[in-house]
């Protein structure tokens, strides 16, 4: 069993910038492929990023790139999402998820990750 636990979140001004962390447990971090999914209420749970084994493989929704990075500290077994030049949008809970197994799922895809941590929240304000 993987165990996530998402943190960072909070309230922030559009145009300002938050750092969510995951740290994860259970398993050797370096083994596992890792995302960052958010939602809103009614709404599916939407691909934010993610990261593989190591940084050498990224991927960006097109709604956030060039404004978020994905980064991973395999020493210290956390994740992170740096986040920039927020905007209302951005408003959801945001998850973090692993996969331990290394399915052949596209990265963006919600099948591939079988764990997931709690969820922060994220509200940006206009």
């Amino acid at each position: 069993q993987v165990y996530l636990v998402e943190s960072g979140g909070g309230l922030v001004q559009a145009g300002g910038s938050l750092r969510l962390s995951c740290t994860a447990s259970g398993r050797p971090f370096s083994s596992l492929e890792m995302g960052w999914f958010r939602q809103t209420p009614g709404k599916e749970r939407e691909f934010v990023a993610a990261v593989g084994w190591t940084e050498i493989k990224k991927y960006y929704a097109d709604s956030v790139k060039g404004r978020f990075t994905i980064s991973r500290d395999n020493a210290k077994g956390t994740l992170y999402l740096q986040m920039n030049n927020l905007n209302t949008g951005d408003t959801a809970v945001y998850y973090c998820a692993a996969d331990p197994a290394g399915n052949a799922y596209l990265p963006s895809t919600r099948q591939k990750y079988t764990n997931w941590g709690q969820g922060t929240q994220v509200t940006v304000s206009s």
